[in-house]
């Protein structure tokens, strides 16, 4: 059984505990709770997963996981209790931060029944377009989290890197490849995992038909009012996994794609998530970006031992180069 220290942060409020101790809070894991702050530009708490044996006084880089519930509630104690799982016990994530000793961010972003087609956890179109302040640009959101988490983390001794890896499986895999085109240059590296075979691609229309947010790039300078820095995104170093087994298709439900978005894919990418999988990677390879696909044959939508071990491999590269 894993023991864990718990501090639930309302406020900055490190320091009186930093200078209390010698750090005996990094002689076992730890996870820190910081609570929404509006005025800092985020509307839903986070967490921080420190692991045993963090470095300290020394510089480092932060793993950030969207949180993925599988499933919609109003309750926000229950996407809550699954992101603290995420993070402190059963993720790809959570994985590869207890093997490299790095922290772990993981927001609490609500999935809420009450509005169904708000798929949060996959950052899709709907969200994109919500005005509402618990909703409005959950990627800006998330950036804010992570500014504020680097500012607690200094004061317990852990100096944050400027750029942060990012790691998904299923819906929080296809947040993070959405993520990816809106701010690469905030990214160090990312591996994703069991999207629905689907990727958003850096282009702006494929066999004559325009390709909007979240399938390309077509509307993108309109929706994030910035234009697709294609230079920044095709250098960031990229795994990306699927299961040959795994058919789980998010990209035949309403919650996850319009009935227009639907159509265009399925017939422009494919029908099914293996056959996507294939034409997504020759896409992606043909517009040269950095990127490493790998197919584990005999997995369905879930992930192994190997596939942890792989991507652990994967992030371990990216720490040793400068």
């Amino acid at each position: 059984m894993r023991f864990l220290s718990i501090l639930v942060f309302t406020f900055l409020g490190c320091n009186t505990y930093a200078q209390r101790s010698t750090n005996p809070f990094f002689q076992k894991d730890s996870l820190i709770i910081v609570t929404k702050q509006p005025h800092k530009g985020f509307h839903h708490d986070y967490i921080i997963f420190i692991p045993k044996g963090t470095s300290l006084n020394t510089t480092t880089v932060l793993l950030v996981e969207p949180n993925n519930t599988g499933k919609i509630t109003d309750s926000i104690e229950i996407h809550k209790e699954a992101a603290i799982r995420l993070a402190s016990v059963s993720s790809v994530g959570n994985n590869c931060a207890t093997e490299l000793k790095i922290p772990l961010l993981v927001p609490v972003f609500p999935r809420p029944a009450s509005q169904p087609l708000l798929y949060t956890h996959a950052l899709d179109r709907d969200v994109l377009l919500n005005q509402t302040p618990e909703y409005k640009r959950l990627d800006l959101q998330l950036l804010e989290m992570i500014s504020d988490a680097e500012i607690r983390l200094v004061t317990l001794g852990i100096e944050i890197a400027p750029k942060f890896f990012m790691s998904g499986f299923s819906a929080s895999g296809t947040f993070v490849n959405r993520f990816s085109l809106m701010h690469p240059k905030k990214i160090k590296a990312l591996a994703i995992g069991g999207f629905n075979g689907k990727l958003m691609l850096p282009i702006e229309s494929l066999n004559g038909v325009d390709l909007n947010y979240p399938i390309g790039i077509n509307d993108f300078s309109k929706l994030l009012e910035k234009n697709f820095d294609y230079t920044i995104f095709k250098e960031i170093p990229q795994y990306i996994y699927m299961g040959g087994l795994d058919t789980n298709d998010a990209v035949q439900f309403d919650d996850a794609y319009s009935k227009n978005e639907r159509k265009i894919i399925n017939e422009n990418l494919g029908k099914s998530v293996q056959e996507r999988f294939v034409n997504c990677q020759n896409y992606y390879q043909e517009q040269g970006l950095a990127v490493t696909f790998k197919t584990f044959e005999k997995v369905g939508h879930w992930t192994t031992s190997e596939m942890n071990l792989e991507v652990i491999q994967f992030f371990l590269n990216e720490l040793k180069k400068k």
